[in-house]
């Protein structure tokens, strides 16, 4: 037995946020390893060149979603698809999410409701919803794409910071929870990734992105996927955004946020 053969050996892994950067990146991974593939987007063209991509390349099975995770009944319509399939879900990857840019009294009161939709609610709500079966049946992970957003309160991003702490705190606690189930959570806290979060933010202009050489969602990935396999609680992709992960301990609360201000600015 190869270890390809091992290591997937028939199990399911379902990645929403598929159809680009880190969730692509990813879902080859799980590819490369023998997992079969349920991949969730909105792009339903995208996600067939993906999967016809996959299968030529890869002896899976690939399934395909369409889907908007802003909308609240999409986590309970993904999980009763599958159910009424008989597709058995042993890793969960809720990689789906983007941000919003700009003063918080200013911006799009319905975007950000959707931003709290996709990158909390959802997220929560699958968790939910296949971690039962996961716990029951004695294995399974899963694995939450936060950020390094997540250390530190974002102005001109409010929300999505307050977003990504969320998907940290939410993931460490049932991390501990779940110890000796055989089940395990990770959280991936990548910081500035080259994909299309900043165009849809409209903050590709931001010192974040111009001062600093992003990583790419290909390295990023890999990074998640060894932690992820390596059953580690939080995972810091780069020496330097573990280096500001630990510093904002360290340092007084408003200079963290004036700093991170300054970042953000344009």
């Amino acid at each position: 037995m190869n270890k390809t053969d091992y290591l997937g050996m028939g199990k399911t892994a379902l990645i929403t946020g598929a159809s680009g950067g880190i969730g692509y990146e990813l879902a080859k991974l799980f590819a490369l390893d023998g997992y079969n593939l349920v991949l969730v987007a909105r792009s339903e063209e995208k996600l067939k060149k993906i999967a016809k991509e996959f299968t030529e390349k890869s002896n899976i099975k690939v399934e395909i979603i369409v889907k908007d995770l802003s909308v609240p009944t999409t986590p309970t319509e993904i999980f009763t698809e599958l159910q009424q399939a008989g597709i058995k879900v042993d890793v969960l990857v809720n990689n789906a999410g983007f941000g919003s840019y700009g003063f918080f009294h200013e911006t799009d009161l319905k975007s950000e409701l959707e931003l709290l939709q996709v990158n909390v609610v959802s997220l929560t709500h699958l968790t939910k919803l296949f971690l039962k079966d996961m716990v029951q049946q004695g294995y399974g992970k899963v694995l939450n794409v936060s950020s390094g957003a997540a250390f530190q309160p974002g102005p001109l991003m409010a929300v999505y910071y307050a977003t990504k702490a969320y998907v940290l705190s939410f993931s460490e606690a049932i991390a501990n929870e779940l110890e000796g189930t055989g089940v395990t959570v990770t959280a991936l806290c990548p910081g500035p990734t080259e994909s299309s979060f900043q165009q849809r933010a409209a903050m590709e202009q931001s010192k974040l992105f111009t001062s600093q050489k992003s990583m790419d969602a290909e390295t990023v990935a890999k990074i998640g996927y060894r932690g992820l396999m390596s059953n580690k609680t939080v995972v810091i992709p780069g020496w330097k955004n573990k280096l500001l992960a630990e510093a904002v301990r360290f340092t007084p609360r408003k200079m963290v946020v004036k700093i991170t201000r300054s970042m953000n600015s344009k």
